[in-house]
């Protein structure tokens, strides 16, 4: 996704306990978003900082990578190679990382280290998952939903990232209108920074059929 994610500072507490930081992502050529659940020790889509390992060495030692696709294990190997993290990805996305790493299978419906609970959305990719962290009232979101610079609403990739761009969108509003069900306050994506007001409305207006 070559567009340029919406750029904030670069490590920030969004509540109690949850940290965000945006790093650049080399292979995209943009910014993404990545997650910290200190108290729980849980990563999600984690990039390293703009501070590197040492900011772990102040806030706590991760045990956990959790993957929203398996297009998203970025940092995960150099966390894995410093602090021992078991990296985590939904089964049906494993074949992406054979020679990278091993990483623990889970299934959608499955509850997660920090009691983070992954739904299935699809659509867009096999593998496409939602992360509902009950603990910091968050829904983490891979590829579905992103920001870009200068567009405050939730937006899909380019349809050049879809195989069936109708088809995709029309699929992913109705995996997020299932969502909506869920107790949220927070939207952590990982394209565009977190929707820290207003998320579950946000979100609803997304998946709004057009």
């Amino acid at each position: 996704m070559a567009a340029t994610a919406i750029r904030v500072e670069a490590v920030r507490e969004l509540a109690p306990g949850l940290w965000h930081w945006t790093a650049r992502h080399e292979h995209i050529g943009a910014d993404v978003s990545s997650y910290y659940l200190a108290r729980e020790r849980v990563l999600i889509d984690a990039m390293l900082p703009s501070e590197g390992l040492e900011w772990f060495e102040e806030h706590g030692a991760p045990e956990h990578v959790l993957l929203t696709n398996r297009h998203h294990d970025r940092h995960a190997w150099r966390l894995r190679e410093a602090y021992g993290c078991a990296v985590h990805c939904v089964r049906n996305g494993l074949h992406e990382l054979r020679g990278r790493g091993s990483a623990q299978p889970f299934d959608f419906g499955d509850e997660l280290p920090g009691g983070v609970v992954a739904h299935e959305v699809d659509a867009i990719c096999p593998d496409e998952t939602a992360l509902h962290v009950p603990a910091h009232a968050a829904l983490a979101c891979g590829d579905g939903v992103v920001r870009w610079a200068g567009q405050e609403p939730l937006a899909f990739v380019p349809d050049r990232f879809m195989d069936d761009p109708e088809g995709t969108k029309a699929g992913l509003r109705s995996a997020y209108r299932g969502l909506l069900e869920l107790d949220f306050e927070l939207l952590l994506l990982a394209h565009g920074g977190p929707v820290t007001a207003g998320a579950k409305d946000a979100l609803r207006a997304f998946a709004r059929d057009s």
